[in-house]
Formats: structure tokens, sequence, C-alpha cells
């Protein structure tokens, strides 16, 4: 076995390597960059190192600087995580010179599979069922809209050494073709170091379900049953997990199958996915396969058992696989959530800054039998950064049916405080909450399909509605009470505090009386509807579960000035319990107009404007590109929304801009 691995990537998944190399007994080194020189990985490692400047084209993918952590530290054995060198080629041949074990395949089956163009080629040939495409180079614009419109429309434009949604585009017609062209090729070269690109068909109401495969260096190679990742956005997997409620098991035997022989096909061992989309009748195609350790591992690791990463060391270190086919059982359901540090309400687009809360629900076994994992690289105070992938942690939840477990996550969820930048818990909270999410009726356009107009929150409907109100007047009674201890005393008399409020939701207004008891806090509103609320929230708590006629629910509360601003289920409203009297002054105050930036491009995220395509005095029309801002690894591609002429151009290409600072200006 091996006595010091070095990982060479970041994050929540360098976090994960670590935990079970210690688990093992080996030493573990980390290496960073000048933005995570605090981060928790670095933290946690045994030894760290310090490889250069915070974009990690300058650290975490250039070789010669993990070779050189590799030879300071002594490591014997290198996990590349998953990104940014994890199927790299030359990195596992750079290694094997140095004669340190590469905790992944062998370098041929790397080159074969972790190659897009190469891995369908060898699927085809394999007999696996592989989409329509094209699958040699593409030099230049021109040719992909030749390419694109010999295939048919939509197509899908994709690097050959891509993941993780960086370098992949749709496009419908020839317009979108030739820009998705040349931002896929510049996202491939930033994110991978290569800008091949190829096309495929894209497959109409598709499903996104991949295979798990495990194999050892001595032939002996298993599958694990399959990961639902249909739920994506902009090509990223979002909600994932195991099993498919799709798949039957003859169409998940016939996958696995298929899956097992690709990897024999080429001499594979280690952790690989081999990924396939499926149609509505159950028909699948090849996609691409993985030579990797999956983000979504963790749900396979729930519903099997399993380490996956303890099984990539063993099998690195020469062992046999301790199990065979038949010893692989899948019991109970796992879900994935990935919160990312993304505004969900500005169209999902990168957020950065301080985590100034960062508080996960409690890991581990609870009361019910289910299961709560969140693999995390970050912690309160710590800094979110422009320069790498936007995930925050990954929360995982286990239960004996989908039913159960998707019951915990939406639990999960509710529980889990994030502050300081922006994030899409509501919207994870939202799809757990859906009647179609609920059902299993997924594809990978279910975003698109659900959320039309984007995200824009959560309404209450009436029995929440009333929940929230009930929440909002027992928190300021509370409150009331709280005052009337405190400074509610003149001589011998104390403040008394009044029973009876209004509580106003947003536009509407709920009329209550309350009483309070031993046992909790009684509240009856102006229909006749009356409730009971029992809860441990004190003062300056930032959430409590309120049991409402004995009905949990778990509540993120913030005191925002003279409301309560209430968090649950993917809703986020402020709630304001006032008097009678002050709340029906309060429908009298006139309301303040938003300032108009009808005639202004402003900055949708932090990032650098990497190109300016217009110049005062130009016309420009509805939909047409005038700049692109970089964030995160991702180009963003922004537009014109109406014909316009540019008065003024604010900055120049190459500038660093927060949120909402002025690009541009139209007359």
């Amino acid at each position: 076995m091996f006595k010091k691995i070095l990982i060479a990537n970041r994050g929540e998944i360098a976090c994960r390597v670590i935990r079970t190399a210690k688990k093992l007994g080996i030493a573990t080194v980390a290496v960073y960059s000048d933005a995570d020189r605090d981060a928790m990985h670095v933290r946690m490692a045994d030894e760290a190192v310090h490889i250069g400047p915070s974009p990690s084209s300058q650290s975490y993918i250039v070789i010669e600087k993990i070779l050189g952590a590799i030879r300071k530290t002594g490591a014997d054995a290198v996990h590349p995580g998953y990104g940014f060198l994890s199927e790299n080629a030359a990195l596992a041949k750079a290694l094997e010179k140095e004669g340190v074990t590469f905790i992944g395949p062998p370098v041929k089956a790397i080159e074969a599979m972790g190659d897009k163009i190469t891995s369908k080629k060898l699927a085809a040939k394999a007999g696996v069922s592989t989409v329509p495409g094209h699958m040699g180079l593409i030099e230049d614009a021109d040719e992909a809209v030749r390419i694109a419109a010999s295939i048919g429309f939509p197509v899908m434009i994709k690097a050959s050494a891509g993941g993780g949604g960086k370098g992949m585009r749709i496009a419908w017609n020839e317009r979108e073709v030739r820009e998705g062209f040349q931002s896929s090729k510049n996202e491939a070269k930033s994110s991978f170091g290569d800008d091949r690109i190829f096309i495929e068909k894209f497959v109409t109401e598709p499903r996104h379900i991949e295979i798990q495969v495990l194999g050892d260096k001595h032939g002996n190679t298993v599958h694990l049953g399959e990961r639902e990742c249909s739920i994506q956005r902009r090509n990223q997997k979002v909600i994932e997990e195991a099993p498919s409620p799709f798949l039957d098991e003859k169409t998940r035997r016939a996958m696995g199958e298929q899956a097992v022989a690709l990897a024999r096909a080429v001499g594979y061992h280690s952790a690989g996915t081999v990924e396939f989309i499926v149609d509505a009748e159950r028909k699948f195609y090849f996609l691409e396969m993985n030579t990797r350790l999956q983000v979504e591992h963790p749900v396979t690791e729930l519903v099997t058992g399993l380490d996956l990463v303890e099984q990539m060391i063993r099998i690195a270190a020469g062992e046999k696989l301790a199990f065979g086919q038949d010893d692989v059982k899948l019991a109970g359901w796992a879900i994935e959530s990935r919160l990312y540090a993304e505004d969900p309400y500005r169209n999902f687009l990168p957020s950065i800054g301080r985590l100034t809360r960062y508080r996960p629900p409690e890991e581990g076994r609870q009361d019910d039998g289910t299961v709560i994992r969140n693999d995390t690289g970050v912690f309160e105070g710590g800094e979110i950064s422009m320069y790498y992938d936007p995930m925050i942690a990954k929360l995982c939840t286990w239960g004996r049916d989908r039913t159960t477990a998707v019951e915990a996550m939406a639990d999960a969820l509710d529980a889990f405080e994030v502050e300081g930048i922006g994030h899409n818990l509501p919207f994870l909270s939202a799809v757990m909450q859906q009647a179609r999410f609920r059902e299993g009726r997924l594809t990978t356009a279910y975003i698109a399909e659900e959320f039309k107009d984007g995200f824009q929150g959560v309404a209450p409907d009436e029995p929440a509605a009333l929940k929230l109100a009930a929440v909002a007047v027992t928190i300021n009674q509370a409150l009331q009470e709280r005052a009337s201890r405190i400074s509610g005393t003149i001589g011998n008399h104390r403040r008394i505090v009044g029973h009876e409020w209004v509580a106003t939701l947003g536009e509407r207004d709920f009329a209550v009386t309350v009483e309070a008891s031993a046992d909790g806090t009684y509240v009856r509103f102006a229909d006749g509807t009356s409730v009971s609320v029992a809860t441990d929230w004190m003062p300056g708590r930032t959430g409590a579960i309120f049991n409402i006629d004995s009905q949990p629910i778990n509540v993120k509360i913030d005191l925002a000035g003279t409301g309560i601003r209430l968090r649950w289920r993917g809703i986020d409203v402020v709630a304001r319990v006032r008097s009678p009297r002050v709340a029906e002054l309060a429908r009298l105050m006139p309301k303040k107009s938003p300032p108009d930036t009808s005639k202004m491009l402003l900055c949708p995220m932090p990032g650098v404007v990497t190109s300016i395509a217009v110049k005062a005095g130009d016309t420009v029309e509805a939909g047409q590109a005038i700049a692109v801002v970089e964030a995160m690894k991702m180009e963003n591609i922004l537009r014109a929304e109406k014909r316009a002429t540019v008065k003024r151009v604010a900055i120049d290409a190459g500038a660093s801009l927060a949120v909402d600072e002025l690009i541009m200006e139209f007359e």
C-alpha cells in the first residue's frame, strides 16, 4: 500500500480523497494556488505545497508544478480527483516516468476513452450504440456550420477533452453554431489546455443516465448500477440520484453489460463512468466515458455501501477486487443536490465573496433511518473565488425508497444555512417540491421546461402562507415579550403586549389573534382557522423547527429591519407583523419605484470582460452579441435586448468588474 498520496486537485474532491486516505492510514499532500492558501484541503492534508498563481492555467493544470510538488514531498502516488488533470494522459505518462503511481486508469485507456472523438469510434467498433455525429476534428466555424447542417439541427458542440459542462453548447441554427463553436474552443482551451471540438446530434427529450464501472489490474470488471443525471443547467448536472426512476431491470442490465464490455475492450482499471443518453422508449446511446471519479459518485456509494476512492487506491496498489458482479446489490435510494455559488434569481450567474454563514445539516444516520452526507471544501468565513468552479457542497440523502430520500433532501435543504453570497439553495428546494420531479418524469430539458422564465422564487400557496404567517406572529410575540421584560416596566407596571396583529406576506394580510400558553402559541386567523405553534426559537437564532399542529417545519430566520425574513421549501418572504392600526396606515404608504436601468448594460456577474464587440455610435439589433464576460471558467455572451444606439462604452476589454458595474450606455 502507498505511504503518501498527493492530491492534484482542490476543493471538496481534494478533501474527499484526504478523508479516505486518512482512513487507510496513508499520509496526504495538498497542492494549492495563491487563492487557496487558506483553503480547507490545505488545512486537512498532512503537507501542502504552493504551486503558483490563482488561475488554474498557471497552477493546477501545470504538470511540471505537480511533479515539483511530488519531488519535494516524496509522494509515491497521485490522485487527480476530477476536472483539471484527471483525464490528462500526459500527466499519467509523466508520473510513470517518475516512478509514481497514478491512481486512475492506464494511459492507453485515458487516451482512448478520455478523448471524446476516439472513444465514440471505439464504442461503435465494440458494438455499443452511439449518437449520430461527426467524429473528426473541426478546423473553423464555417466547417462547423456545414457539418451541423448535414447532421440536422439541433446539434451539440462539445470539447473533445471536455467535461463538467465546459466547452459545450447546444445550437439550433447556423448563427448559434458559429457563436458556440468559438466559445466552446475558448472554454476548452482555458479549462483543459485542448481546444479540439466535435459535433453530434442532440437527442430531444433525452435522459442522461450513466453507469459506474470498476475494474482491477487482474482483468476483473464490474458495474455498480446507474445514476440518473438528467436535471442539468447549461450542461452542468445539478441533481443526481441512484438508481434511476426510469430504468427497468432489462435496460439496466443491458446498459451495465455494454459499459463493462467497453471498459474491458480498452483494458480499463480503476473507477470510471460510461455515460448514455436514453430516449423515451428506453433506447440508449453511448455518450462518452469519463476516465475518472465523477462528481456524483456519493450516491453510488450510498446505495452500494462501497467507498469508490478506497477502491481506486486499492486497485492502483495492485489489489484485486474483493467482490464480483453478483455481489453488487443496490439498497435504497440516494439523491445528490449540488450547492453552487450562483444566484438563481439572476439566471444562475456566478457569485463570489465571503461565506459569512455556512452551517450544513448534521451528517450521519437520522432518527428516522435516513442518512445525510455533505461533501464540501469550504467553511464559514472562507472565500468563494472567481477562478474556479462555483460548487460549494454536494448534499446527499439516502432513504429506503425514492419518496423517503426526496423528503429527507427537502428537510436537509431547509436546515442548510448559507449567507454572504448568492446560492442555489432555494432553487434546489423548489425542485424537491415539484410534482413532476417527485413522479420521476425527468429529461435534460427539465429546468428549461419547468422554469421557462427563469427562477422567480416560490410563491407560497395558501397552506404554506398560513404556516409562515403563524411562524411570523410567534416570532413577533416572543420579541415583544422580550422587549417588555427589558424596557417595558414603569414603576410596578409592565407594558402589556397586544394579542391582535396583522401579518403581511407580500401583498397578503392575515389578521390574527395570538394566545400564549405553557405548551406553545395558539394563532387564530380571521376566518376562524386556528393552529398551535411550538418551538424552541430564541432571539438571535437564525433557524429553528416550528411544530405547527404537531407537524415540524424547519425555517431559516433573519430579522430584516422591521420585518422577519423567512425561508422554507424554496419560499423566501419578508413578513411584517404590525398592530391592526399600523397595518392600516402602512397600506397607505407610497411604494418606491426602482431606478431606470433600461438604457444601461450592467455586468450581470463578477468577472472579466474578455471582449467588447461594439463602440460608441454603433447601432445594435435585438439579440446581437455586444460583450463577453468570463467568470468561473465559463464564457457568458451579453446580448442587446432591443435595437439601440451605443452612447458610450464605459470600460475596456480586460477589465475586472463587480456585479452591476456599468459596461455601456445606450441613447
